[in-house]
């Protein structure tokens, strides 16, 4: 079965072409990080202008990729939430045009589901019930996989995200956006003990997420610092930096699988790119004799493959969307 995936949610345009679900035939992205860059971040109105410019090159490029025609494919998935509002209604609108143009079955596809999707591309011996960490720009969750289309939200942030804590950060230590990138290859010349950082806890939420205090915390440092004439070594604090998230997103998740009696544990999501989170997650599953999944670093960012992936799902379960399918820019992965 052959599956169109598209993707929109933030400041890439995807689309990629998967034969039941998991064999990749395409996988086409066009980012607009260099035109973000000079902004220090994603901004709204530019990302969906560009997605409206680039949506349909992407997907011509992608069914040709795959050498089929849209004949050819059977249903198109579509990410129609959660996002940037204005970027997610330029795929969905896009997918419902194909869609009552061909006759294809329209199958919506929540953007956490296919972070988790990722996995199962790589990893074919991965199948439910587990634990999957999904953390990147925007989101932090720790997500019970049930099924494949059947999830259970563990713990979340309240806050900030934790690569919106990277990437804050990194903006205060001067670094270019995104800033993830920059302070994992910073961490690697740094001494991770060098900054003693706050780990917050929410109370009464054992493995809920706060990255806010931890950035106010170095974003304070820094200004301190600078306020005096003190200059701050900018690979320790990235290396103390990465050490305290992969610290804090690891003993969460790995804490909440004890308790829940999982043995299976993946990552999913921007973040698990970080060479500190891959790390902390290896160390900890090999000492406690936990089985480990992680995508490839092709597939941690946004792409269509992982929606492609996740629709093939959603389609053996019966969703389907119609003409009255619209983007939403909030949405728990619980309320698919």
């Amino acid at each position: 079965m052959l599956i169109l995936g598209i993707e929109s949610s933030c400041d890439e345009t995807a689309a990629s072409v998967s034969e039941n679900g998991v064999n990749i035939l395409s996988n086409v992205i066009s980012t607009q990080i260099e035109e973000h860059r000079k902004y220090g971040g994603v901004v709204p109105e530019i990302a969906s202008r560009r997605h409206c410019e680039n949506i349909s090159a992407v997907v011509t490029k992608a069914l040709s990729d795959a050498g089929k025609k849209l004949e050819d494919i059977d249903a198109i998935a579509v990410t129609y939430a959660p996002g940037l509002i204005g970027a997610l209604l330029v795929g969905v609108n896009y997918a419902k045009g194909l869609c009552m143009a061909t006759g294809k079955p329209l199958i919506p596809v929540h953007h956490i589901s296919g972070h988790i999707a990722a996995n199962y591309i790589a990893h074919p011996d991965l199948k439910p019930p587990y634990l999957c960490l999904v953390a990147s720009g925007g989101h932090s969750h720790i997500v019970e996989v049930s099924d494949y289309t059947k999830f259970h939200v563990v713990g979340r942030t309240r806050d900030d995200a934790a690569g919106e804590c990277f990437d804050k950060c990194a903006r205060a230590m001067g670094f270019p956006y995104p800033g993830g990138v920059h302070v994992d290859k910073a961490a690697q010349s740094g001494n991770k003990e060098a900054f003693e950082l706050p780990r917050p806890k929410v109370t009464g939420s054992e493995f809920d997420f706060s990255f806010s205090g931890l950035k106010t915390a170095v974003i304070n440092l820094l200004h301190n610092a600078n306020q005096k004439g003190i200059e701050i070594n900018k690979y320790d604090l990235s290396a103390s930096l990465q050490d305290t998230i992969a610290g804090i997103l690891c003993e969460k998740t790995v804490s909440a699988a004890q308790q829940m009696g999982y043995t299976d544990i993946a990552v999913a999501g921007g973040v698990s790119a970080n060479s500190g989170v891959r790390a902390a997650f290896e160390k900890a599953c090999a000492e406690r004799n936990m089985k480990l999944y992680l995508p490839p670093l092709s597939l941690c960012g946004d792409n269509g493959a992982m929606i492609a992936c996740q629709g093939y799902y959603n389609y053996l379960d019966g969703q389907r969307g119609d003409e009255s399918l619209n983007a939403m820019a909030t949405l728990s992965i619980e309320e698919i």
